[in-house]
């Protein structure tokens, strides 16, 4: 329970879901937190439980909005060393034809540009430090196809890129930066797939694509975030790591049915 005692952390998309879990098991593990939302009442109850995690209301995809928020965790706590560019939309179902170009950008502001942001404004700060860790949230919908929409998985192949790329950028800061890509889990942006199958009765079917025969939870995901802001994990660099039930594991399968 103290794997990262002393960690200066900025968590985006923090007022629910994958965010929410992340923020509350890194305070546990030792660190102080700067949770950060749009979302104002959720990020405040994510910070409702640790004195360790501090919420801030922020639009990730504005660059001034972002930097302040680095610049808020620099100046309170001294430095920064983990930052998890977390935050998402989906962009729902709209068929690729009907798609506007409106759309498009507003899912690429949040999902691609906004860990863009993250990195622009926090990696100095940590190359100055000589240290420091990148997290990004990617999806399974960025590794293949038929995991989410178009829009959606453009752009987190993006994220996935972008995790590749940056690290050579980084090249001998000692800073490293990691994607990490999860399956299906329950949050607040997948909660209409969840509650659409609670109505129809078909809950037991969610989930019936991965070997696991189940859908995640967010504190799972949390879980390969803290190792990935660990010092543990040192020597990881650059990589997209699917967290997905085995999922991404396959070419097109059709599962035994009962």
């Amino acid at each position: 329970m103290a794997r990262l005692v002393g960690k200066r952390v900025v968590i985006t998309g923090a007022g629910s879901g994958i965010g929410r879990a992340t923020a509350r098991l890194f305070a546990a593990e030792g660190a102080l937190v700067i949770a950060a939302d749009i979302n104002s009442s959720g990020v405040e109850e994510t910070a409702s439980d640790s004195a360790s995690i501090e919420a801030v209301v922020v639009d990730v995809s504005d660059e001034q909005a972002m930097a302040g928020l680095v610049s808020h965790c620099v100046d309170t706590h001294g430095g920064i060393d983990v930052i998890y560019a977390n935050a998402g939309i989906s962009g729902g179902r709209t068929p690729l034809f009907e798609q506007s170009v409106e759309e498009w950008e507003k899912i690429l502001r949040v999902n691609l540009i906004a860990p863009f942001l993250a990195i622009k404004h926090a990696a100095p700060h940590m190359i100055r430090q000589g240290q420091g860790a990148i997290i990004c949230t990617a999806s399974v919908a960025g590794l293949r196809a038929n995991a989410g929409g178009t829009p959606y998985s453009a752009s987190k192949a993006g994220v996935v890129s972008l995790a590749q790329t940056v690290a050579y950028q980084l090249y001998g800061t000692g800073v490293r930066i990691n994607a990490i890509c999860p399956g299906l889990i329950e949050t607040g942006m997948t909660r209409p797939i969840f509650d659409t199958a609670r109505e129809k009765g078909t809950e037991h079917r969610i989930g019936q694509l991965n070997p696991t025969r189940r859908n995640g939870e967010p504190e799972e995901i949390a879980n390969m975030a803290l190792f990935l802001a660990s010092d543990e994990a040192s020597y990881v660099n650059g990589q997209a790591f699917a967290v997905d039930g085995g999922l991404s594991s396959s070419h097109p399968w059709v599962y035994p049915r009962d």
